[in-house]
């Protein structure tokens, strides 16, 4: 009786994992329910009608310009990243997730096309889902088919980071980026907080550019919310946590993690850590400037 206990209990683990290893999970949440944002009943259709956001030839452009950078960058990981372009689908989302050596991120026309989206609004999506399978330390929790153990995929907040710590500079780099500047109105204290970050004009503007990119998909956030209050770069969100969160922070929250790492002056060339949080980042043991903000991060001082 003990023997056939045994029996049924290792085919139940075999089976649960070659689950586990047939699908290996979602994010921005394990079960793919969400994904940048909550779940929502917001659709955009493609024949919408007065609708804002981007076009059809933007939303490809600008996915090109982000795959182009970091499909070579996760090839040298040993996997294959595959942007899926669901330019048809309304949904307002955008998802990561993984099976095998594919790692895969799913665009969504509806997204691209909410009023508040712009251009570097998108690119910095597809960067925080790109964020999530090379965005390092802090990871999601639970990841394993147990529901123990660290996830693939790095949190919410640690893919916001990332994105503009990192992703969103190389993909500007190259830009004119005074000139996509003078089509924006930039606040005061976006143009002062990014001078006194970086020295250099070049990485003053692509920080401002960064800063702006978070502020429209901060704008989302709170449209999705149906709140009033408009997130800002003057009202930095008091929240402090007593541990990581790995869900998605308020909207403030958020718009304050895009600001601090296109404040941040680690390289974007330094790679960050699966393991080591302060790796490749600024961190509140040796930084106070560009550090993750406590309204999500718990640092390890």
């Amino acid at each position: 009786m003990e023997d056939d206990h045994m029996k049924a209990t290792a085919k139940f683990l075999a089976l649960a994992l070659s689950l586990s290893v047939a699908t290996n999970g979602y994010a921005c949440t394990e079960d793919g329910r969400e994904g940048i944002v909550e779940e929502n009943n917001m659709y955009i259709s493609a024949d919408a009608k007065n609708v804002g956001g981007v076009t059809e030839e933007q939303f490809n452009a600008v996915i090109d310009k982000v795959e182009a950078i970091y499909a070579p960058v996760i090839q040298q990981q040993g996997a294959t990243l595959q942007v899926v372009r669901n330019w048809t689908d309304g949904t307002v989302n955008a998802y990561a997730s993984r099976s095998g050596n594919t790692w895969t991120v799913q665009m969504f026309g509806g997204l691209a096309r909410h009023e508040t989206i712009t251009e570097d609004g998108l690119a910095l999506v597809v960067c925080h889902e790109i964020g999530h399978h090379i965005g390092g330390a802090p990871k999601k929790a639970g990841g394993g088919w147990w529901g123990g153990g660290a996830s693939w995929a790095s949190n919410e907040g640690q893919s916001d980071y990332f994105a503009n710590l990192k992703c969103l500079r190389r993909a500007f780099l190259n830009d004119n980026n005074t000139e996509v500047l003078a089509r924006m109105e930039i606040p005061v204290a976006v143009r002062t907080a990014c001078g006194a970050a970086w020295a250099d004009k070049a990485d003053s503007d692509i920080c401002i550019r960064g800063a702006m990119a978070g502020m429209s998909v901060a704008k989302l956030f709170q449209a999705l919310r149906n709140a009033t209050v408009l997130p800002d770069f003057t009202t930095p969100d008091a929240a402090v946590v007593s541990r990581t969160n790995d869900a998605h922070p308020a909207y403030q929250c958020r718009l304050d993690t895009y600001f601090q790492g296109s404040l941040c002056g680690v390289d974007e060339a330094v790679e960050v850590s699966n393991t080591d949080e302060k790796a490749g980042t600024c961190h509140q043991s040796t930084m106070t400037a560009g550090v993750r903000p406590v309204c999500w991060f718990k640092p390890t001082l």
